[in-house]
Order: structure tokens, then C-alpha cells, then sequence
């Protein structure tokens, strides 16, 4: 079987780097996009070209904004003492999507992971200490993922909140509701019952 021409090739591969997307799933981007070969694909360009001219990261939360400080750093209705610190952007909407969470957010970008080469310096943890200080914030609610480098990264950030006598909590896990017991895996069931509460 013939090769696609090289452009062609080069605009599947493109599609295929992004997260969730194999080769099936762009080609059939691609193959949708140029056969409807109208304003699609031109809106796509154009919104893609100036998200990336002006879309920067927040400089106190860190989340991608297209201004110096984003709208939630700056909305003084919410709860400046509290401060929740998630692994990314999609952590910070899915909390917000519940609308129970009504204080401020650092993004991490992602976890510690020395085998990768991130460590503390590529978290900005530091400006998360500073951050912490200055505002005498009075509680962290550590909501990194539930893997071995979530915890670390919990933990590593924990004792930065103890060694600065700021209340530090950690985002329960457990069995999902409207779930089953007989379906949950054993990891998830561990911290269900590690992380029980009092029957009011």
C-alpha cells in the first residue's frame, strides 16, 4: 500500500500527539476537516494561532489565563484563606464544575516525579511556600491524584504546610457514589474505609 503524500502524513501525525487521540482517531480528523473543507478548519486555526499568542499562566495560581491575573485570583468574593492545590488546568474546572469550592487554587502543572526530572524547582513550589506565607493562608486542601507520585507530592507539600503552621487536608477517596461494592478494586476500598467519616 502507497504511502499518504508527506503532508498529509504530517498533519495525521500532528493530530496524533495529542493526548487520547491514536492513529484511527486522526485520520479521522483529518479526513473530516478536509473533506469538509470550509470555515471548520479555519476557525480551528485561527482560535488554536491566538490561544497560543496569548494564553500565559496565571502569575498567582498559576492557571492559563489571557491576562496577568486570572478572574478567580481576582474575584474578592471568594475565600482567600483557603487555598486547594491540584496537578492541572482540567483538576481546577472539574472542581469548579461542583460549585462547592469557593476559595483560591495553585496549579501545580503536574507531580513530583524524579525518574521524569520533576522535582520541586519544576512545580514552582517555592512560590507556592511564598505564596502560602504571605497570605497568611490558613488552610491547603491537597487535591493531587491518588498515585504514588499524587501522594508524594501531597506529602512533600504537607510538610511545608507544618514546618509554617498552616492546616494542611487532603481530598478524601473512596468509593464513587451510585457504586457497588463488589465492583470497587481493592485500592479504592482501602481508602473508603481508611477515610470513613462519623454518621451524623
Amino acid at each position: 500500500m502507497k504511502k499518504f503524500s508527506p503532508i498529509l502524513q504530517d498533519l495525521i501525525d500532528a493530530f496524533k500527539q495529542l493526548p487520547g487521540i491514536g492513529i484511527k482517531s486522526a485520520q479521522r480528523i483529518v479526513f473530516y476537516l478536509l473533506k469538509n473543507n470550509d470555515d471548520k478548519a479555519q476557525f480551528i486555526t485561527e482560535a488554536l494561532t491566538k490561544s497560543l499568542e496569548s494564553i500565559k499562566e496565571c502569575s498567582q495560581c498559576r492557571m492559563y489565563t489571557d491576562s496577568d491575573v486570572c478572574e478567580i485570583c481576582l474575584d474578592e468574593k471568594r475565600n482567600s484563606k483557603t487555598i486547594c492545590i491540584i496537578e492541572s488546568p482540567a483538576d481546577l474546572l472539574a472542581i469548579e464544575n461542583t460549585q462547592q469550592y469557593n476559595g483560591k487554587y495553585f496549579v501545580l502543572m503536574g507531580h513530583l516525579s524524579p525518574i521524569d526530572g520533576i522535582g520541586p524547582d519544576e512545580l514552582k513550589i517555592n512560590d507556592l511556600e511564598e505564596l502560602i506565607v504571605s497570605r497568611s493562608i490558613k488552610e491547603i486542601i491537597l487535591a493531587s491524584s491518588p498515585t504514588v507520585e499524587g501522594e508524594a507530592t501531597a506529602n512533600y507539600i504537607a510538610t511545608i504546610a507544618e514546618n509554617n503552621n498552616i492546616k494542611a487536608t487532603r481530598i478524601a477517596y473512596g468509593v464513587p457514589v451510585g457504586g457497588e461494592l463488589e465492583y470497587v478494586d481493592a485500592n479504592t476500598l482501602i481508602q473508603a474505609i481508611n477515610n470513613r467519616n462519623i454518621m451524623d
